[in-house]
């Protein structure tokens, strides 16, 4: 998902956004405000996809390598465990 997807999606999920409390009432978001709020909300998404994504890649790249050195020892899995128990 691109930024602006990410930003166009938090938009449609929170078209207004107002701070206050029950007891004081609440005030709406300037526009200044709201994009502001969008664009930090946009950063904590992009960052936990990427955090997402890298684990992703250190698995699959850990999977790679360990089927890389099953190869080159010519065993099997199994037999792997069994020599490591």
């Amino acid at each position: 998902m691109t930024r602006d997807e990410i930003i166009a999606d938090l938009k449609e999920k929170n078209p207004v956004m107002k701070s206050g409390n029950d007891t004081e009432g609440y005030v709406e978001y300037t526009a200044a405000e709201y994009e502001a709020q969008i664009n930090e909300w946009a950063d904590w998404v992009e960052a936990d996809t990427k955090v997402k994504e890298d684990a992703q890649m250190a698995a699959a790249k850990a999977a790679t390598d360990k089927a890389a050195l099953l190869a080159k020892l010519g065993i099997t899995a199994d037999e792997a465990k069994l020599l490591l128990a």
